[in-house]
């Protein structure tokens, strides 16, 4: 059971709160900002949480400052924003499609992202700014293609889930491809960007993602509402009002654009977008998409396996795609066995 109220103001308008989310919002934003501290305190210059603290305060000395706000902030930024990205791109498309698989590691969308960096790369030679151009526009094209094909007569759960299925499998292919064609250098650029990282992550790429988190994240939360009614099926929707494939276009969009900013910004870091909404939903015990819960999952759940990263193999410091990988798919694993066993796969 979850505790809830209605908050109403002098004007009329109510704000249903959840008790039991707010607690866990709160939990997961303390996690992550402790998670945070220790990834700053990080590196070839450790530092004690103190001194990180007092640093991020601006009463560090020079040196701490300087690796502090200049090396290891934007790291952190980064890797929280990705995040939380992901994690909200992620409530989105699995509400939309009603499918706890309908995460865009596995319908194509982040694949589509990486198609379009690739061929910055290795086609182009591009800068890292014309890469994630180009991964956004390839996230874009393919969230397109994707809707047009499961398109009849609106767009169903599961079809959209088994064409992204295959969308991935065949831009998968064209990955391999590419790499076919690449000379040893893109090739190894390549790879690099492929398997996810916040490694070199500074300031320039901070400030775009910001900005774009900062006009869709908001767009998403506006369509709470409508969202939780499309959980409920197309014709209850209609009934209670929504224009239903309006908003799951309006919705389907701003869910591309985050997993396509992600990825330009970090690389496809694999499987955040699928276990934080419903690590989320578990911990809240909450129905409907928990749009700020996933997204505060996300961001802990990408910053904790960054220190993971960088701590947990001594001094050979892993990409943050590897451990969220292996985490990740584990989870899957437990996750079709779980569906399998209730039936429904």
């Amino acid at each position: 059971m979850t505790s809830s109220k209605t908050l109403r103001s002098p004007g009329g308008l109510s704000v249903r709160t959840d008790g039991r989310a707010a607690v866990v919002v709160l939990l997961l934003a303390l996690v992550a900002a402790a998670a945070g501290v220790l990834v700053v305190g990080t590196g070839d210059f450790p530092m004690s949480t103190s001194e990180t603290v007092k640093a991020l305060l601006g009463n560090g000395n020079p040196a701490q400052e300087i690796i502090v706000h200049e090396l290891r902030l934007p790291r952190v930024l980064v890797g929280l924003l990705v995040g939380g990205a992901l994690g909200l791109a992620g409530a989105i498309f699995q509400s939309v499609s009603r499918n706890p698989l309908g995460s865009p590691d596995v319908i194509g969308f982040g694949q589509g992202s990486v198609v379009g960096a690739m061929v910055v790369i290795v086609v182009f030679d591009g800068t890292a700014v014309q890469v994630s151009l180009g991964s956004l526009a390839g996230g874009l094209l393919t969230g397109v293609l994707i809707y047009l094909l499961a398109w009849k007569r609106g767009v169903h759960g599961y079809r959209l889930v088994l064409v992204g299925i295959g969308a991935s499998a065949v831009l998968t292919a064209v990955n391999g491809y590419l790499f076919t064609k690449a000379d040893i250098v893109d090739a190894a650029r390549a790879l690099v960007w492929l398997t996810g990282s916040l490694n070199g992550a500074d300031w320039s790429q901070v400030w775009p993602l910001l900005a774009l988190c900062a006009v869709l994240m908001p767009l998403a939360f506006g369509h709470a509402r409508p969202l939780r009614m499309l959980e409920m099926g197309d014709d209850s929707a209609y009934g209670l009002g929504v224009a239903v494939e309006r908003t799951r276009l309006v919705l389907m969009g701003i869910a591309v654009l985050l997993t396509a900013a992600a990825t330009a910004a970090a690389g496809p870091v694999s499987f955040v977008a699928l276990t934080a909404p419903q690590l989320a939903r578990r911990l809240t015990r909450s129905p409907g998409p928990n749009l700020l819960p996933a997204l505060t999952m996300g961001a802990a759940l990408l910053v904790a396996a960054d220190w993971i990263a960088q701590r947990a193999f001594g001094d050979r410091q892993l990409p943050v795609g590897v451990v969220t990988g292996v985490l990740g798919g584990v989870y899957l694993l437990w996750l079709l066995l779980t569906e399998r066993r209730a039936g429904r796969i």
